[in-house]
């Protein structure tokens, strides 16, 4: 991160003046888009960093990108970015701002790992459980296959984490063989 305080203020700016503007939900959207693209697209993530490229060159770019795509707000934040010289720090921007949309919309993002994709009705009873038993309204479910698990699941609900995987219950079988549990020591 290059400079993370400036990256928040920035965030909750924006974040701020599009809830002052009744645009919140419209420009969470955009940050969602911009966030794809900039995960999709290196040379997006190199063109913001460069500094041998002229802020007129990326604001062309920029405005090619989102017109008609995003907001004018959301537009008019990634020229503002640029003409202070702070376009280096929208990939950080962007992050910090989808946080702190879901910290004020009370939106818990839990985070499931399976060995294998699961079905839409296991994720929902999943979610049901979750909200019964964490007091959490609205979960956002992001789901992540790892087969190095083996079987079972892995959920991370805030602070939270139930390892419920074949892999760690052969770590702790692994470690219980190394430590000798299962022979009987004579002293």
């Amino acid at each position: 991160m290059l400079n993370p305080r400036v990256a928040t203020r920035y965030a909750k700016s924006l974040l701020d003046l599009a809830e002052e503007k009744d645009i919140v939900d419209q420009v969470y959207d955009d940050m969602l888009y911009l966030n794809k693209i900039l995960k999709g697209h290196r040379d997006f993530v190199n063109l913001f960093r460069s500094p041998v490229v002229p802020a007129g060159k990326k604001i062309k770019v920029v405005t090619a990108l989102t017109q008609g795509k995003t907001s004018d707000m959301t537009l008019a934040f990634l020229k503002l970015l640029i003409t202070k010289g702070r376009e280096a720090s929208l990939p950080e921007i962007i992050p910090l701002f989808i946080q702190q949309y879901k910290q004020r919309n009370n939106i818990n993002v839990v985070q499931l790992t399976t060995a294998t994709p699961i079905s839409d009705s296991l994720k929902t009873q999943i979610i049901n459980q979750v909200k019964a038993s964490g007091n959490m309204e609205k979960i956002e479910l992001e789901e992540k296959v790892d087969p190095k698990i083996i079987g079972g699941f892995i959920l991370q609900a805030g602070d939270k984490l139930i390892n419920a995987s074949i892999s760690y219950d052969l770590k702790e079988i692994s470690k219980q063989f190394d430590n000798n549990d299962f022979v009987y020591k004579l002293r």
